[in-house]
C-alpha cells in the first residue's frame, strides 16, 4: 500500500482512517467503487471531458504532456495522477493546482463517512477512496477537461467506471503487477485495453503483432475503434526534434524536455489522444509547447541545488528515475549513456519484493561501475545484500547501505554521475530530502 502521511494535522486524521477502514492491499473490481461513488450521488457522471490513459510505463509522462499542451491551449485541467512522491495531495491537481490542505481533509472525511466502516461498510481501498475523492474535487471545480490515470490494469481499475470520456490512450506495455494482471503481456494487454469504450477512440503505441491483436479484440468486443502507433499515426525522433503524423496533419516539436527518446513517443502518443478527440480545439503551436512546458518528477529527473547535491563531490550529478521493471530500465539504460559519456556511473537502488529485480538490473549492467542496494523503508523489499549479489552476477562491484542517505556519505571526492532507481517510494523520499518536492 502507499504509505501516505501528512504535515496537515487535519489531513493526517482522515488519512488515520483510511488505514483503519481498508483491506491492507490491492482488491480490482469495480463493485465497490460503483457503490461509494453512488452513496455520493455519482460525480464521475458529472467530470469534465475525460482523458483515460493505461499503460505499464509512461502513462504518468503521457499525463502530463496532454496536462502540458491542454494548459497552453488556454484550457485548464483536473489531473489525477498515482502514486504521489512526497505529499498525498500531489495525486489531485484541481485546475491546475494541487489540491489544497483543508480541502483534501474535508472530502477525505465526507467519503470516509459514506464509506462507512464494519457491517455497514463497502470494504473499500486506499485507492478506491483516493479516487473518489478526486472525482467529488473534479465535479466541484469548473475545468476544461479532466486527465485520468489508470491505477493498476485498467479493466477492473476504479477510475474505469468513466463511460464515456472523450479518448483513451495505452502508453507501452511491460510485464508488471502479475499477480493482478496475468503472467503473460498478452493477458495484461487485455486488462489495459479494458478501458476501450464503445465508440471512443483507443490511441495505443504500436506493440508486437499478437498484442496488437488481443488489443484489437478486445476493443472491438466493447465498439472502439483503435488508432496505433504505425497505422493511423506515426512519429520519429531526430537528435534534436520529434516529428508527429496522421492523416492530414503533420507536426514538428522540439524533443521533450524530459529525459530519454521514449519521451518522444510518450509526447506523440498525447498528441495522438489530442487529435483525435473532439472535447477541445487544441493548436499547433500547444503541441510544441508541450514538448518544452511538461515536467513529471522522478522520470530522469536532475536533482537541482539542495542538500543531497550538495554533499556529492564536484562536477557529479543525481539523476532520479522510478524505474522498476525491464520495460523501463531499457531506456532508462539508453539515456543513462548519454548522460555519463564515460563518467563512472554509480547506481543507488531499493526495489519493492514482487519485482523482477534481475531483468531491471540485466537492462542497467552494461552502463554502470558500482552499485549500492538499499532497502525501501516501510514496504516489503527485496534484501539489499540479495540485489548486491544479482549486481555482482553480472560482473559488477556491489555493496550496501542502511538508507539511501548512507549511501551517498559513502562516496568519494571522483567526479561521478549517481542514478537513484528501482522505486518511485524510494525516489520520494530524495526528493524530500533535497528539498524538491513536486509542486
Amino acid at each position: 500500500m502507499d504509505h501516505a502521511t501528512s504535515t496537515s494535522p487535519a489531513v493526517q486524521t482522515q488519512l488515520d482512517r483510511l488505514w483503519a477502514l481498508s483491506p491492507g492491499a490491492d482488491i480490482l473490481g469495480l463493485d465497490r467503487i460503483t457503490e461509494l461513488l453512488a452513496r455520493l450521488g455519482n460525480p464521475h457522471e458529472n467530470l469534465p471531458p475525460v482523458f483515460h490513459v493505461a499503460g505499464t510505463n509512461g502513462k504518468g509522462s503521457t499525463c502530463a504532456f496532454l496536462r502540458a499542451a491542454i494548459e497552453a491551449a488556454g484550457y485548464t485541467a483536473h489531473v489525477y495522477t498515482s502514486p504521489h512522491l512526497v505529499r498525498f495531495n500531489e495525486r489531485i491537481r484541481i485546475a491546475g493546482t494541487l489540491i489544497e490542505d483543508q480541502m483534501l481533509a474535508a472530502l477525505l472525511e465526507e467519503v470516509l463517512d459514506v464509506a462507512g466502516h464494519g457491517a455497514d461498510g463497502i470494504g473499500a481501498s486506499f485507492f478506491e477512496v483516493t479516487t473518489a475523492v478526486a472525482f467529488l474535487a473534479f465535479s466541484r471545480t469548473p475545468a476544461d477537461a479532466c486527465i485520468i490515470e489508470v491505477g493498476l490494469g485498467g479493466r477492473l481499475d476504479a477510475t474505469n467506471v468513466i463511460a464515456r470520456p472523450a479518448v483513451t490512450g495505452i502508453a507501452q506495455l511491460g510485464i508488471d503487477h502479475q499477480s493482478f494482471l496475468g503472467d503473460t503481456l498478452l493477458e495484461i494487454a487485455g486488462e489495459k485495453a479494458g478501458i476501450a469504450k464503445p465508440g471512443i477512440p483507443l490511441v495505443t503505441m504500436d506493440y508486437p503483432k499478437s498484442v496488437r491483436e488481443k488489443i484489437a479484440r478486445v476493443a472491438a468486443a466493447a465498439g472502439a475503434p483503435v488508432l496505433a502507433r504505425g497505422t493511423a499515426w506515426t512519429s520519429e525522433t531526430a537528435r534534436s526534434t520529434m516529428r508527429y503524423a496522421d492523416t492530414g496533419f503533420n507536426i514538428v516539436t522540439r524533443r521533450p524536455r524530459l529525459t530519454g527518446t521514449h519521451q518522444s513517443r510518450n509526447l506523440a502518443l498525447a498528441i495522438a489522444m489530442l487529435r483525435h478527440q473532439g472535447a477541445l480545439n487544441v493548436p499547433e503551436a500547444a503541441y510544441r509547447a508541450a514538448a518544452d512546458w511538461a515536467h513529471w518528477p522522478a522520470r530522469m529527473q536532475r536533482l537541482g541545488d539542495g542538500p543531497l547535491t550538495a554533499r556529492l563531490p564536484a562536477a557529479s550529478e543525481i539523476w532520479l528515475d522510478g524505474a522498476h521493471n525491464p520495460a523501463a530500465a531499457k531506456p532508462l539504460a539508453k539515456a543513462l549513456r548519454r548522460i555519463a559519456r564515460g563518467r563512472p556511473v554509480t547506481l543507488i537502488t531499493g526495489m519493492l519484493a514482487n519485482k523482477d529485480a534481475p531483468g531491471v538490473l540485466r537492462e542497467l549492467a552494461a552502463q554502470i561501475t558500482h552499485v549500492i542496494a538499499v532497502p525501501v523503508p516501510g514496504h516489503a523489499h527485496h534484501d539489499p545484500e540479495s540485489l548486491a549479489d544479482i549486481a555482482r552476477s553480472f560482473g559488477l562491484t556491489a555493496t550496501t547501505a542502511p538508507s539511501f542517505d548512507a549511501a551517498i556519505a559513502t562516496l568519494d571526492g571522483a567526479p561521478r554521475v549517481v542514478l537513484i532507481a528501482g522505486t518511485l517510494y524510494l525516489a520520494g523520499e530524495v526528493l524530500a530530502a533535497n528539498d524538491e518536492p513536486p509542486i
